[in-house]
């Protein structure tokens, strides 16, 4: 099974410990500091909306893009509880395409990372650029080669009441691409349903990002800590980037 077709559904149930509102006020302080003020933005690998409802809330006109139609089901489903106005496509991130330019896009929780090859991730960013207005900026997270390869062996656990999932890392140095398999099991009534999926990233290193994100156009380049306005540290875990794509002269 692929990717996040089961996990859908119990994803948000899963991940209620990620602090979504601490990652977009991350996003509004670089904003601040950029002397930036969107109108319109696109939230890549969006999954079930939680950043793209935030961003909504905020009064942008947002697109969220997702390459799994479960997760966009929930997303649509979310932001029509919250009465919040979103756009969704259902789209692969090298492949991007909007109709109109955005001001700002993110692409929050390592999802680069899942881009296996190098080439499609070069494409990526390439086609963010693209999509983006003069001035606009691009800001996302990734894990780090560190992160992902102590993450070989090791085994983690998740559960509620109707939701119990266990994944296995095991990270391969010569693909440098770090896979968890995932037992997932859901309640429905008083029966349990078993699934498998398998999921990958790619451990990218800051120097090779960089490097994509010059080779698109992108200047004013920075990296930082985990949501702190400072360099990465030695051992960091996460780090974020920022980039713009330069104004019309």
């Amino acid at each position: 099974m692929g990717a996040y077709e089961a996990l859908a559904a119990s994803y948000d149930r899963l991940t209620n410990d990620v602090d979504y509102e601490a990652t977009v006020a991350f996003y509004r302080e670089i904003l601040q500091q950029e002397g930036l003020r969107p109108r319109t933005a696109v939230d890549l690998a969006c999954g079930t909306g939680s950043v793209t409802a935030i961003l909504a809330r905020m009064g942008l006109e947002v697109t969220g893009v997702d390459l799994s139609e479960e997760m966009l089901t929930v997303a649509q489903q979310k932001l029509w509880e919250a009465e919040l106005e979103a756009r969704f496509v259902c789209q692969n991130l090298r492949d991007l395409w909007l109709p109109r330019g955005v001001d700002l896009a993110v692409c929050a929780l390592d999802s680069l990372d899942y881009i296996t090859d190098p080439r499609d991730c070069e494409k990526a960013i390439q086609r963010v650029y693209k999509a983006l207005n003069p001035g606009g900026i691009f800001i996302f997270d990734v894990n780090t080669p560190e992160k992902l390869r102590a993450m070989d062996g090791q085994v983690f656990l998740d559960e509620d009441d109707d939701v119990y999932c266990v994944w296995r890392g095991e990270f391969d140095e010569q693909t440098n691409v770090c896979s968890y398999g995932m037992d997932l099991f859901q309640r429905q009534g008083n029966v349990w349903h078993r699934s498998f999926e398998e999921h990958r990233e790619y451990a990218y290193s800051i120097d090779q990002l960089t490097g994509y994100l010059k080779n698109a156009g992108f200047t004013s380049i920075r990296v930082y800590a985990d949501r702190k306005f400072e360099a990465p540290g030695e051992g960091e875990q996460r780090v974020y980037f920022k980039a713009r794509k330069g104004k019309v002269k």
